[in-house]
């Protein structure tokens, strides 16, 4: 991703070390399909044959969060789709839903791998949960892409602190790699969301941004008590704490707020978004 990144901005390995630091130049849509179909042929083996590899104790600890967890993750991507359509009508982009697309292939295949360590250690995947309704049910509220992708954003960001989680708190080989597969994956992720939030805050001014921001961050907290309050027990056996996941939330919310600035940066003439 590294090299992929600097390649966009015309730098080699080597010029990175000297170059004035520039800012980063957004990805078109076409650049994001091709990560996509880059990534989806260059996955961590996981080994499945090992078995769950859990003990009942550790299970005891997450398993109720990773059944809904996984829910969260298997959203067929219709409405999400839908609204990409829309935005990319708006911003003569057709690239970006195939984009979409993509993205939403790789969340399944996070379900997907969640539900097939499930079927490991002999434990139904969940077909309903409230957290999952109440997401479900606000992002379908406005069919506006920048809504949806705020949302994603902040989910997203948990989600990085919760997989490090449950990554410490098991022992299992299949279930660690998982978490560490879906780790790697989400980081791009994260660039790929606020970046479009970087293109579509583009034009406004600063006191429309101040009040975007703002309405962010009471929604952000909203976001990081529920998400505590159904998973505290997955994220206590990982280590975490309600202040350490507090705090560790709001610095990875900064980060991503900084990522979706479009201040930070370069906009050549003549770019497509």
């Amino acid at each position: 991703m590294r090299s992929a990144m600097l390649e966009a901005l015309g730098l080699s390995t080597e010029d990175a070390a000297t170059a004035v630091p520039v800012k980063p130049v957004v990805w078109t849509s076409e650049e994001w399909v091709a990560y996509f179909e880059h990534n989806a042929t260059n996955l961590m083996p996981i080994p499945w044959g090992a078995g769950a590899g859990a003990t009942r104790e550790e299970l005891a600890e997450i398993i109720e969060s990773l059944r809904a967890w996984q829910l969260g993750e298997t959203s067929d991507g219709t409405r999400l789709t839908r609204a990409a359509e829309r935005h990319a009508a708006q911003t003569y982009d057709p690239a970006y839903v195939e984009a979409i697309k993509r993205f939403i292939a790789e969340e399944q295949r996070h379900g997907e791998m969640l539900g097939r360590f499930l079927d490991l250690a002999g434990v139904p995947r969940k077909g309903r949960d409230w957290g999952d309704s109440i997401f479900r049910l606000f992002r379908h509220l406005r069919l506006r892409m920048e809504v949806w992708t705020t949302v994603v954003v902040m989910v997203e960001v948990h989600a990085m602190l919760y997989y490090a989680a449950v990554r410490r708190a098991t022992g299992s080989a299949v279930l660690r790699r998982i978490c560490h597969q879906i780790l790697r994956d989400e980081v791009p992720h994260l660039r790929f969301q606020c970046e479009r939030l970087a293109i579509i805050h583009r034009n406004r001014g600063r006191a429309l941004r101040a009040l975007t921001m703002g309405v962010q961050r009471v929604l952000f907290a909203g976001v990081t008590v529920a998400i505590w309050a159904g998973h505290r027990r997955a994220l206590r056996a990982g280590g975490l704490t309600f202040r350490r996941f507090w705090g560790g939330a709001w610095a990875q919310m900064g980060k991503a707020w900084r990522a979706m600035d479009p201040r930070g940066y370069t906009w050549p003439t003549g770019r497509a978004n």
